[in-house]
């Protein structure tokens, strides 16, 4: 609203402007009128001046005639004084005559003379009255001159930008009408398309809208957050390249793990025998710590390879293999950094080493060389193995700390890296000491064409390296943090499970409002799945034990059997000692039918004598054959009163065992609802506290709001005083002006 009024208020301003500015012009034309009637007035009164001047010389040269003439005519005068006395009275006449008209010249000539010097200067005095008032009123006329021609000159430029404007529009009105009469005709033949295209996309319009409304529940396009975990499109070629390159980066690496191994085991061979043997004699203490290290090697080296086949296998078909994927890449970059501890670890000693072997008699001047450059070689080669560390370490910091690496980075650190590559196999091409060998016994196995392989290898791929790192989530904008990642692989293997199990035939299944309505019951019921589960474990385990006692009665039962075939033979053995060849015969007879059948009732009866029994219960004495019943029917009872209480104690102890697993399920159950209870009242405190800071900070922006509009609103008043200012000094001045012009108007009207 302020800015729609200030155009309004500036043009009333220019308004009252342009009345004042007409004013003025107005009032200045009148001064000038003014002036020049002045200028007429002071003409005239100069004229008089000059016929006055001229007058008053033409008496004054009458007066010195008149002078002459007394002067000659007194000579005269006393020549001819005795001459006659009516000439003198004559001659005394005129004078007086002539002096009364010369007093009054005089007196005319002082007058007139008095009158010039006054009306001169009044004349002054009204000239520099009207100088001065000419002079600010030249000032005057020539501010509102500049401030009129400013105005014409601006509304001569806005009038010739307009005509311009105008001829451009005229061109471009003509150049539209052409335009317009073809886009009628392209009209007419729109809108028959516009009209079939608008049926078409009328109903596409309400079948996307049910699709939106029915399956789109959110939209994740607008958070970088939730884009990271969007699954993307599966590219196998990429993924197959990839483990192709990996396979390729793992043969080399395998070549330059052996490579290494045999370096560091022929320096290691070399010092033992090169200056000294040390199968004659001692090397020196420098040499075998040197040595002793260099005998460690394999467990430096060797994870190299491990770590780069760990990285090889976890490229699969299956996974997006990014940076921020590349998880097994950080084992490597460990590996390659304690690889760097034992070269650095190594390279004083060896240095150490090179210096007194040149030292040794033995050591020729092309050996000393040659060891020379093998030792700066060695420190470049360091170096180079330290850089290539560091950009690796880099390389895997985006699949462990997402702010380590910034992803504008990515493709700076792999161009490093290839420059690290092809630092290396300078260092190999351009050292004597690497090409022709250290020493005189062993050759160095880095070959050149090994490291010109890698460095190619490298630089051959750095460009689909680069390319591939746009591979993920919405094409280029990448992953948030491993974790992201992490979580994009398992929805991705969620979304490949479900895809497997589209292709399955559907099965009957519980309806989707029916499985919301029962979700609370299931997870609070008794015959929940953990549950279930935990009673099959513990009747499984019931069972185990139950066959666990029956194995053991069944060992009590043949112990038993065999205790009794045993007491048998030892009470025939007895019968025979003490009876007769019938009684034993029929005592073994009786064994033999008791082992198959039982005792038989015959041969009981023909027993006259006592015999003692033994059993698992105890021992019985039979006095009589009447008595053999009895004892069979008390083991009997006996035994069926054991088993009754052994099946009711079972089920006692089955009951109990079922009401405590219920009881354990029902706590469980109510565990359970405690638990969830417990994360409700969570869920609900956490939105109370957010409802809270939301209150707050609506709170805190509706203060923040009402101070900005109460600075507004000062801002505001303040303007439309400062412009109420303004505008009354502007109302003063044109007052003043008006004033100031009247006046002038009055004086010179009265002058």
């Amino acid at each position: 609203a302020e800015k729609r009024q200030m155009p309004q208020r500036l043009r009333a301003q220019n308004q009252v402007l342009k009345k004042g500015v007409v004013d003025e012009q107005a009032n200045s034309a009148a001064l000038k009128e003014q002036l020049k009637m002045k200028d007429q007035s002071l003409r005239k009164l100069q004229q008089e001046m000059d016929s006055l001047t001229f007058r008053n010389l033409q008496l004054a040269k009458r007066v010195e005639l008149l002078q002459d003439e007394l002067a000659l005519s007194e000579p005269r005068g006393k020549k001819n004084k005795k001459s006659g006395e009516s000439s003198s009275q004559l001659s005394q006449e005129q004078k007086t005559v002539f002096d009364e008209d010369l007093q009054k010249k005089i007196e005319e000539n002082e007058r007139l003379h008095i009158q010039f010097f006054e009306a001169d200067e009044q004349h002054k005095h009204v000239e520099a009255e009207l100088r001065s008032r000419l002079a600010t009123l030249e000032t005057e006329a020539a501010q509102h001159q500049a401030v009129v021609d400013g105005l014409t000159r601006k509304y001569m430029e806005t009038i010739e930008k307009l005509q311009n404007d105008k001829a451009k529009l005229e061109v471009k009105s003509q150049t539209l009408e052409k335009e317009a009469k073809e886009c009628r005709l392209r009209t007419e033949e729109c809108q028959l398309q516009l009209k079939n295209l608008h049926e078409d996309l009328s109903g596409r319009l309400e079948e996307s809208l049910s699709i939106i409304n029915e399956k789109v529940p959110f939209n994740d396009t607008k958070y970088s957050q939730y884009n990271a975990l969007n699954v993307p499109l599966h590219n196998r070629r990429h993924q197959l390249k990839m483990r192709d390159i990996a396979g390729q980066a793992l043969a080399f690496v395998q070549d330059l793990v052996t490579a290494l191994l045999n370096f560091h085991t022929y320096t290691e061979q070399r010092i033992q025998i090169f200056p000294v043997d040390s199968a004659i004699d001692t090397i020196s203490p420098l040499n075998q710590k040197f040595s002793q290290y260099l005998h460690e090697n394999a467990s430096y080296v060797r994870p190299l390879e491990e770590g780069m086949l760990h990285l090889f296998e976890s490229i699969t078909e299956d996974t997006v293999t990014v940076l921020e994927t590349t998880v097994k890449l950080k084992t490597f970059s460990e590996h390659l950094t304690s690889y760097i501890c034992f070269l650095r670890k190594i390279l004083p000693y060896q240095l150490k080493s090179l210096e007194e072997e040149c030292e040794s008699s033995l050591c020729t001047s092309a050996l000393r060389a040659r060891n020379l450059e093998l030792s700066q070689d060695m420190k470049k080669m360091t170096a180079v193995f330290e850089k290539l560390q560091t950009y690796i370490a880099l390389l895997a910091l985006p699949s462990t700390e997402p702010d380590g690496l910034l992803r504008t980075n990515y493709s700076s650190v792999l161009t490093n890296v290839g420059a690290a590559l092809h630092g290396f196999h300078d260092i190999m091409k351009g050292s004597v000491g690497f090409g022709a060998g250290v020493g005189i016994s062993f050759p160095f196995p880095l070959s050149t064409s090994l490291n010109f392989a890698i460095a190619s290898f490298f630089s051959n791929n750095l460009d689909y390296f680069i390319a591939s790192l746009s591979y993920g989530p919405k094409a280029a904008s990448g992953f948030i943090s491993p974790l992201s990642a992490e979580c994009m692989l398992q929805y991705k293997k969620k979304a490949a499970a479900y895809m497997k199990s589209l292709r399955k035939p559907l099965l009957e299944s519980v309806p989707y409002e029916e499985a919301l309505a029962n979700r609370r019951v299931l997870l609070s019921s008794t015959e929940s799945r953990e549950g279930l589960a935990q009673q099959v474990q513990q009747s499984l385990e019931k069972i185990s034990k139950l066959e666990q006692e029956k194995e053991h009665w069944m060992l009590e039962a043949q112990l038993a059997k065999i205790k009794l075939e045993k007491e048998n033979q030892r009470i025939a053995d007895k019968l025979k000692n003490t009876s007769s060849g019938q009684l034993v015969g029929l005592a073994q007879e009786n064994a033999a039918v008791s082992n198959a059948a039982g005792q038989d009732e015959a041969t009981a009866k023909a027993v006259s004598e006592p015999i003692q029994s033994t059993s698992l219960i105890g021992t019985l004495t039979r006095t009589s054959d009447s008595e053999v019943p009895d004892v069979e029917s008390r083991e009997d009872l006996i035994k069926n009163h054991y088993m009754a209480r052994i099946v009711e104690l079972t089920s006692q102890l089955q009951l109990a065992d079922s009401k405590s697993v219920h009881f354990y399920a029902e706590c469980r159950a109510l565990s359970k609802r405690l638990a969830l209870a417990e994360k409700s009242k969570e869920a609900l405190t956490e939105e109370m506290k957010l409802a809270s800071q939301n209150i707050s900070r609506l709170q805190d922006e509706l203060t923040t709001t009402k101070r900005s509009y109460e600075d507004q609103l000062s801002m505001m008043s303040d303007h439309l005083c400062s412009m109420n200012e303004t505008l009354s000094k502007q109302r003063e001045e044109i007052d003043t002006l008006k004033m100031s012009s009247k006046g002038n108007s009055k004086k010179n009207k009265s002058r």
